[in-house]
């Protein structure tokens, strides 16, 4: 099993598109093993993914992984057991000697950190996931500042045990930080746009290039952290990584507006940077206030930059969580001020509109980030319930992403697992949302699929990916290449199932 993960982790020679009765083959073994949970893992582990294009860097990291960051610093737990605090402390809150002499007080701290207790069903009665989850961040925040070269590393390492291919992770330099939170304390509105513009470009201008060196010595020191160019080199040395620039939608309006307009000046001179999202809880009460208003600073901003893409948290809402009336718009808004991705997408059913919306997405391609772990465990939206079979009716492009992999506790095969599990997904629709996170991700270059139909290559590609044309036009493009790598570990994890199974063991569920 080792041998097989680790073959189809390795750069493999181009291929055309695997054969029929190979498809078949593993179709009809993800059907007989899915009652397993056990031998659905180790199938749903082996399976080539293709990217992850909703996964916050804040919240990657596992609470284990902290609270080992939090002991080397010498910090500490507060008296409830609730949450990280600088030291000094005494020694029994202190969280080094905790983790050797009293695990089970180390373990209420995890839970506090995380979602993992609320999850298993212990803890506070009266929290909801919700609360615990959006909560965790400044409990163990402390102890997590300052180590994003640590998280990145442990990022590219997770979404290479998932047989990942590219990740679009969410970061923003924390040299970026000030700019927005020095904002003026003063109204705003869309009329006033142009005017903060003005005054405030050039100083989101000289953001860039220390932000820029910012993100260099992140990547350098976790390459070093992974051993990248040794022969010890992890695997996630050759997953690509991409950057999404976060909006802070839970800020006054001149604090959300720097945090877009750095967000845009970043992406339009840093490759790595290949879009601007808006992060925050949706429901969070300002949110809520100046949902229109942030609509117009990304149209204000599109028109400025027409090459930096968008895509937007929206709709991450459910009945009960708010009131009826502020789920009926808020995907139409969000495809209308220009995302070419929704983050989420939960309220769907809700708008007013959402026949047309999702016609619109269908037309125009507006795929969507579907997060079940998160969903299931902020939202309490999973099962049928979930809007994920609504937008395939409807022919909306859908793909599986992570969101907050160390709080939620969860990965990008338990998403996977959920599909099949939960949702009903077989073989053939997990590679259909595969090819998708690569067909819609803001990978630059163009796509290997003819008019974004998986089948038709094109032109330099129709007959076969090893020609010279096809080479050469992979070559120049990020997104084919990432997208042939994927047919290619697809033929080869399917030709090589008999060995799998041998390895599973035959036999029912």
């Amino acid at each position: 099993m080792k041998r097989l993960l680790s073959t189809l982790l390795t750069t493999l020679p181009l291929l055309a598109p695997p054969a029929h009765a190979d498809e078949a083959a593993a179709s009809a073994m993800l059907d007989e093993v899915a009652g397993n949970a056990g031998r659905l893992r180790v199938f749903l582990q082996a399976m080539p993914k293709g990217g992850d294009l909703h996964n916050h860097l804040g919240g990657s990291a596992y609470a284990e992984d902290i609270l080992k960051v939090a002991a080397a610093k010498g910090m500490c737990a507060d008296a409830g057991i609730t949450r990280i605090v600088p030291g000094p402390c005494p020694v029994e809150l202190r969280i080094g000697p905790m983790a050797e002499k009293d695990p089970f007080t180390y373990a209420k701290l995890i839970d506090a950190i995380s979602t993992r207790g609320f999850q298993k069903g212990v803890g506070p009665a009266l929290v909801s996931g919700h609360n615990q989850f959006f909560s965790s961040f400044r409990k163990f925040g402390p102890a997590a500042d300052g180590e994003d070269a640590r998280w990145l590393a442990d990022a590219f390492a997770s979404a290479a045990r998932n047989n990942l291919l590219y990740v679009e992770l969410m970061h923003n330099p924390d040299g970026t930080t000030p700019f927005m939170l020095s904002a003026p304390d003063a109204p705003l509105d869309e009329q006033g746009l142009a005017a903060a513009y003005r005054r405030d470009l050039p100083a989101a201008q000289a953001l860039v290039a220390p932000a820029m060196a910012e993100v260099d010595a992140e990547e350098a020191a976790a390459k070093q952290r992974l051993g990248c160019g040794t022969k010890a080199a992890d695997p996630g040395c050759g997953v690509a990584m991409r950057y999404l620039y976060s909006a802070m939608r839970g800020l006054p309006p001149q604090g959300a507006w720097r945090s877009m307009l750095a967000g845009f000046v970043l992406a339009d001179k840093d490759p790595r940077y290949v879009g601007v999202n808006i992060v925050m809880p949706e429901d969070d009460p300002v949110a809520l206030r100046d949902y229109d208003l942030h609509m117009a600073m990304f149209r204000f901003l599109e028109a400025k930059y027409p090459g930096v893409k968008v895509t937007m948290h929206a709709g991450e809402l459910a009945l009960g969580l708010v009131p009826p009336r502020d789920l009926e718009d808020h995907i139409g808004k969000a495809v209308a001020a220009g995302a070419r991705r929704i983050g989420h997408g939960v309220g769907i059913a809700y708008e007013l509109d959402a026949p047309e919306t999702l016609a619109r997405m269908a037309r125009e391609g507006v795929a969507v980030e579907i997060n079940l772990t998160s969903n299931a465990v902020i939202l309490g939206v999973e099962g049928g319930v979930h809007p994920l079979h609504l937008y395939r009716s409807m022919g909306v492009p859908v793909m599986l992403s992570t969101d907050d992999e160390g709080i939620l506790r969860s990965d990008m095969t338990n998403e996977h697992v959920r599909a099949v599990q939960q949702q009903g997904l077989h073989y053939t629709d997990l590679k259909e949302l595969a090819r998708n996170s690569l067909e819609y991700a803001f990978a630059p270059g163009e796509s290997l699929w003819a008019g974004r139909r998986h089948g038709q290559p094109v032109t330099p590609c129709a007959t076969d990916f090893a020609a010279g044309a096809c080479k050469a036009f992979l070559a120049r493009n990020e997104k084919a290449r990432l997208q042939a790598r994927l047919e290619t570990n697809f033929t080869r994890f399917e030709q090589s199932l008999d060995r799998f199974r041998s390895k599973q063991g035959a036999g029912g569920n």
